[in-house]
């Protein structure tokens, strides 16, 4: 059943496993666990130290290597019938698909695949063994108290980080709750557990009817079963979101009651109008209302995670990058004209009538009527890399701004070369997911760079290199495509050249050719 004839993931054979040398090897879990593996136990170069946590259908335990620690993710094949076979192998194929697919720092990353081939022990032989890297803890091992985990804002960010990868490449989660969502070493978030994951065909995938009764929405089980499942859509991601959050600052769940049938029918009640919402008072006002739009009765009414995402860093202390344009650039002139009023003596030589020059230079060529964009844009966030400077290098570089750009062939338009169909996720809160018409308008063009940029760049904080070059590539390509080849493309370097050089020639004080 496990999926393993794919490049860079081997498949063990008898010659790769043993069992223990010796006997008196005792299995250190109880018979409740899906899979009982004995310390000791060796698959491939892997040898099993102690169980971590195990579900209904797989079994997770420590292994170490040459001093190197993974953790095992064992799924069985021969001790189970010939229907459950075919479930586990549909959750297997889930899992492994989306790892081939997808990387990001928010989700937790597959190291190889294993199949066990130990015909002396047949409720090991055949099972399918994943090998993922090694978390500290899940938040599971932390909401089990009723106060609030240490850090929850920033946990809350990089697990709407994670939603918001998935969602864009087109996968739904499927099972998201605390047990499935794991803190490294460092304390950073990872996601976890994609038996349940699913791809979306359109606006909706299909899962089989099972989960997490606490996390899954009330519109769930109102969804007709098909041969292939019920519809699930990532909207079922953000429901689970925010019960999880809930649990996170007060250790309960939105819905009261002793038992998850009991709190699964608080909810269908309320999805239903029969009950209100009534979240913790201990829950910080901002984070209620982020919890109750997440759990909003209506399906459609339930913001993105990408908005979420937006949310929860102002929540952080970020700016916010949907204050309307003018407003922003105002604040950011008055702080600039206050910096330059304290220091007039040492840079009267910097004063210029124009005033956008604390932030571009005023000889370098800037087309007048984009400035004021360019530096809200520029200074919608504090991610490193973010500047006016390389809004409007990326502006040249794109379209040596031509705000009537259109390239049908490609499908891209106006000033920023946007798509139309992409460029909806980037546009002010209240417009979001709304394709523009064409022509593209400046007004939604060059904030939308902005946006794109403030969400973009913390999805690459671990890819060595200038920030605001790699975003520039990501805004060619995609931030997938960055991760993955760790830097630039050769195929898009030259454009990436055209924007530093741009950049630099735009920054306030640099010299003009």
């Amino acid at each position: 059943m496990c999926l393993v004839d794919r490049p860079g993931l081997a498949r063990q054979t008898d010659r790769d496993l043993s069992a223990p040398s010796g006997d008196g090897v005792k299995v250190t879990v109880d018979e409740a666990w899906a899979v009982a593996v004995p310390n000791g136990y060796r698959v491939g170069e892997w040898e099993v130290t102690r169980p971590i946590a195990s579900g209904s259908w797989a079994s997770v335990y420590e292994g170490r290597r040459d001093g190197r620690v993974s953790a095992l993710k064992f799924l069985p094949t021969g001790t189970v019938t010939r229907r459950q076979v075919r479930h586990l192998q549909d959750m297997t194929e889930r899992e492994i698909r989306l790892h081939d697919q997808l990387r990001h720092d928010r989700l937790i990353g597959l190291h190889e695949i294993l199949t066990v081939d130990d015909a002396a022990r047949p409720e090991l032989d055949g099972a399918c063994v994943l090998v993922t890297e090694r978390a500290e803890r899940s938040l599971a091992e932390l909401v089990r108290e009723p106060v609030p985990v240490r850090h929850t804002p920033r946990i809350l960010a990089e697990i709407c980080e994670g939603l918001a990868h998935m969602h864009s490449e087109k996968w739904v989660h499927g099972d998201l709750k605390p047990s499935n969502i794991l803190l490294m070493a460092d304390g950073s978030v990872r996601l976890a557990d994609f038996g349940l994951s699913a791809e979306l065909q359109g606006t909706h995938g299909y899962l089989p009817p099972i989960g997490s009764m606490d996390h899954l929405p009330p519109e769930r089980w109102s969804e007709p079963l098909t041969v292939r499942g019920n519809a699930v859509r990532t909207s079922a991601d953000i429901w689970a979101l925010g019960v999880t959050a809930c649990q996170l600052f007060t250790g309960r769940y939105p819905f009261a009651a002793p038992t998850a049938r009991g709190r699964y029918v608080a909810a269908a009640e309320y999805a239903a109008g029969h009950r209100g919402l009534d979240l913790p008072a201990s829950i910080p006002d901002g984070w209620r209302e982020w919890i109750a739009s997440c759990l909003d009765r209506d399906v459609r009414s339930r913001p993105t995670a990408f908005e979420l995402l937006h949310r929860a860093r102002v929540l952080n202390g970020a700016p916010d990058p949907t204050t309307p344009t003018r407003l922003r650039v105002a604040r950011s002139m008055v702080a600039a004209l206050l910096v330059l009023g304290c220091t007039a003596a040492s840079t009267a030589n910097a004063v210029s009538d124009d005033p956008y020059a604390q932030w571009l230079n005023p000889a370098a060529g800037i087309p007048d009527q984009y400035k004021e964009l360019i530096v809200e844009a520029g200074t919608m966030c504090e991610e490193p890399g973010v500047s006016p400077a390389l809004i409007a290098g990326m502006l040249k570089a794109e379209s040596d701004f031509n705000p009537g750009l259109s390239d049908p062939e490609g499908n891209e338009y106006g000033i920023a070369r946007w798509t139309p169909a992409v460029l909806q996720y980037y546009l002010p809160m209240d417009r979001r997911g709304t394709v523009p018409s064409l022509p593209l308008t400046v007004e939604d063009s060059i904030p939308a760079i902005g946006r794109y940029l403030c969400m973009r760049l913390p999805l690459m904080s671990s890819v060595p290199g200038d920030p605001g070059l790699l975003g520039a590539a990501a805004f060619r390509s995609s931030d997938d495509v960055i991760r993955r080849e760790n830097g630039v493309p050769e195929r898009f370097r030259a454009h990436v050249e055209k924007v530093r050089v741009a950049r630099d020639r735009y920054l306030p004080g640099s010299a003009v050719e």
